[in-house]
């Protein structure tokens, strides 16, 4: 039926009462200032409220995601102190680390490796390495021109170079550049001052097997040694010791040492070597740090702030395990060490770390420098044990359960939010394809027809006005 038919099927039976009915008809299929359909606004709103199924399933995704964040980073705080742990249990870290005393830091200091024996060591300089050098006779300047001769460097080893002057090698910076670049183990420079230029030649190598000789064919430019290359000469612990360098390492198990000048007739320097308390400190200092990050995380969890409500881990099982295993770690007691029936450091309170009624730590700072300085192995076996089966082990194996890549307790925890939310949003992505995209198409033409339909009426309603006027002049 058309929409003059079904107009007409409304008309009454007066033309007067027929017009007022048809304007109120369009009026109404049209809106009373709307020129027609406004189609792509309605077809949102419609497509807007068919959509109200994804707005749940993209909170539980904004929820998962914050779970998930959450969580990671509670993982990677977590896998620093458990890097603390391991660092305190090791053989080579912190609480294995020795420091060295020099009683004339002028003449000799020295670094100690890790696990280097405790005590005391007397060393006497005689002499310091020193490295062989030559110098030339002085000219004008760099560019002065050199008279033709031959220049000729043995090395130590026995190899020798002769460069000849005067045909490409004209001056001291070219002579310099010829002598860099023949591999001897010699570095040639130009030293100016107030009174010209000189060519300077020095070993590369300290000591006896740096020593080198210079001839020349011409006495009016030549060269002469400046010094000559000789092993340093020392005692330490009463052992002679030559060495080619003024570091000098092997001379007593595990130091190096740096020697800076020569002891006075009859005096010698001592190398006390003890446990790096120093060190010790910021290696227990940082573990509390870290401890404290991963419980204040925790916390944060479980709080309820001003109404705003717990975190979004508040109900994971996962997180209130840590919560208890933490805390529970920190009632550990150390066994004695081999062959002693008592520890002076039992516990992390005898050594001055306590408890804060949130579960963070807190540092006696004065109690823990007095504890390191006066039984400093006592607190390495709280930490590492017996046989690396202390304090540190310990929590390090109860840390893993969580943060094992392969089977930690975050590890799945994030496996199943990440698998949780790929399902969420497979499922909006369906729902999009086979409801909103269909009805969005079956809409758009819909209306579309409605609007063209509603758009053709104003001409429809000016043919039927016209017939209406034309039966009523005819009826009268």
């Amino acid at each position: 039926m058309s929409t003059t038919s079904i107009l007409n099927s409304l008309a009454g039976s007066t033309a007067a009462s027929t017009a007022s009915n048809l304007t109120a008809i369009l009026q109404a299929a049209m809106g009373a200032s709307n020129s027609g359909i406004d189609v792509n606004a309605a077809v949102s709103s419609a497509v807007t409220a068919a959509q109200a199924p994804e707005d749940s399933w993209n909170s539980q995704i904004t929820l998962l995601q914050s779970e998930s964040n959450a969580l990671t980073t509670i993982q990677a705080n977590v896998t620093s102190l458990d890097n603390d742990m391991n660092a305190l249990n090791g053989l080579n870290g912190p609480l294995s680390s020795t420091a060295v005393t020099s009683s004339n830091t002028s003449i000799v200091t020295a670094t100690a490796a890790s696990g280097s024996t405790t005590g005391n060591n007397v060393v006497v300089v005689n002499n310091l390495a020193s490295t062989a050098s030559f110098s030339s006779t002085v000219v004008a300047n760099a560019s002065t021109a050199l008279p033709a001769e031959s220049v000729t460097i043995t090395n130590n080893g026995g190899t020798a170079a002769t460069i000849s002057t005067g045909s490409g090698v004209n001056t001291l910076a070219d002579l310099q550049t010829a002598i860099n670049g023949a591999g001897l183990g010699l570095t040639a420079s130009v030293i100016s001052d107030a009174s010209g230029s000189r060519l300077a030649i020095a070993s590369d190598t300290s000591g006896n097997n740096g020593n080198f000789t210079v001839t020349t064919t011409d006495p009016s430019f030549s060269f002469a040694q400046a010094a000559t290359g000789r092993n340093a000469s020392l005692t330490v612990n009463g052992i002679s010791i030559s060495s080619a360098s003024n570091t000098v390492t092997g001379a007593a198990p595990g130091l190096t040492l740096n020697l800076l000048g020569t002891s006075p007739a009859g005096t010698s320097v001592s190398l006390s070597v003890a446990p790096d308390t120093a060190t010790a400190v910021t290696a227990i200092n940082q573990f509390v740090t870290d401890y404290n990050t991963v419980m204040t995380d925790l916390n944060a969890e479980f709080a309820n702030t001003a109404g705003s409500g717990q975190g979004a881990l508040a109900q994971d099982p996962t997180v209130r395990n840590l919560q208890s295993t933490l805390l529970q770690a920190l009632n550990y007691t150390a066994t004695p060490a081999s062959g002693s029936s008592t520890t002076t450091v039992p516990n992390l309170t005898s050594m001055g770390l306590s408890v804060n009624a949130d579960g963070t730590l807190r540092v006696d700072s004065s109690t823990l420098n007095s504890v390191l300085q006066n039984n400093f192995s006592d607190v390495q076996n709280f930490f590492q044990g017996t046989a690396l089966n202390g304090f540190g082990h310990s929590v390090d194996q109860q840390l893993t359960s969580f943060i094992s890549p392969a089977d930690g307790a975050f590890t799945v925890d994030l496996q199943s939010i990440s698998t949780q939310s790929r399902g969420l949003q497979t499922d909006i992505t369906n729902f999009e394809a086979n409801i909103i995209t269909p009805l969005r198409t079956q809409l758009q033409s819909s209306l579309s027809q409605a609007e063209i339909l509603l758009q053709e009426l104003p001409n429809e309603m000016k043919q039927i006005s016209t017939e209406l006027g034309q039966n009523s002049s005819s009826g009268s």
